[in-house]
């Protein structure tokens, strides 16, 4: 079917490998994604068969286990990470494992489920990580930053380090990296500062090439890491940015 005049083409349907030591998951996961057009490549039931797969397949997104034998999945992420830079990483999950999965994002990659994911979410987070976006589950992403990041009960001031890593962010950027530490959408971010979603984007995206981001959940990451922002901290309008400079 040809698309209307005007409208925008459907971005294609991402490839998608599954990485479970659980034959069930793996099976349940790709009957799921399969009935709702996204194309399930190749299946791996531990590490080292996802690292193997997504060479050889060169898929647009995995869906990772974190408890696998041979290769956990944290390991997995990050030498898929290394050698295939475009492909996005998801990892899956319990409750009590929040440790590896701090550790994934913070390795690059881009979000999380949990197993007991509906199967209309699991289909729409594959679709939206596969546009280059990031997943963050609003249920546990804060909780799981705000334990596992380093330094995250210490100060509400900016470390040495992470001072010098934003100076390159305007006082602008550096607000909607505060509340993008915060879980706001770019809608959100939209309406809290006034500005156009457009604007928006533009911002996000000045801040990803500065400091080197993959996508939202690294940069979760990094408001935390760097002491931008700080468990249970509040966040007013303007109080991120601060006074605008002169001229």
């Amino acid at each position: 079917m040809s698309t209307p005049a005007g409208a925008a083409p459907a971005a294609p349907s991402p490839r998608v490998v599954i990485a479970d030591d659980q034959d069930l998951v793996r099976t349940g996961f790709r009957l799921i994604l399969t009935a709702r057009g996204i194309d399930v490549v190749g299946v791996a039931a531990d590490g080292l068969e996802a690292v193997a797969a997504v060479r050889r397949l060169r898929p647009d997104v995995v869906l990772l286990d974190i408890r696998m034998p041979n290769m956990d999945g944290l390991e997995a992420a990050r030498r898929i990470l290394a050698e295939s830079p475009r492909c996005r990483v998801i990892m899956l999950t319990t409750f009590d494992l929040d440790q590896y999965v701090y550790a994934a994002l913070a390795a690059g990659a881009s979000g999380f489920l949990l197993k007991d994911v509906t199967p209309e979410h699991l289909a729409a987070a594959v679709r939206l990580v596969g546009t280059g976006d990031a997943l963050l589950s609003p249920s546990i992403t804060r909780r799981l930053v705000e334990r596992c990041a380093p330094g995250a009960a210490g100060a509400d001031r900016l470390t040495t380090a992470g001072a010098r890593e934003l100076a390159a962010l305007t006082p602008r950027e550096r607000e909607v990296l505060t509340l993008m530490g915060h879980g706001r959408s770019n809608a959100e971010l939209a309406r809290e500062l006034t500005l156009s979603e457009a604007t928006v984007k533009t911002h996000v995206a000045r801040i990803f090439a500065k400091l080197s981001l993959r996508d939202r959940a690294q940069a979760v990451v990094l408001a935390y890491e760097s002491g931008l922002v700080t468990p249970g901290s509040a966040v007013s309008s303007g109080a991120a940015r601060g006074p605008e400079p002169a001229g």
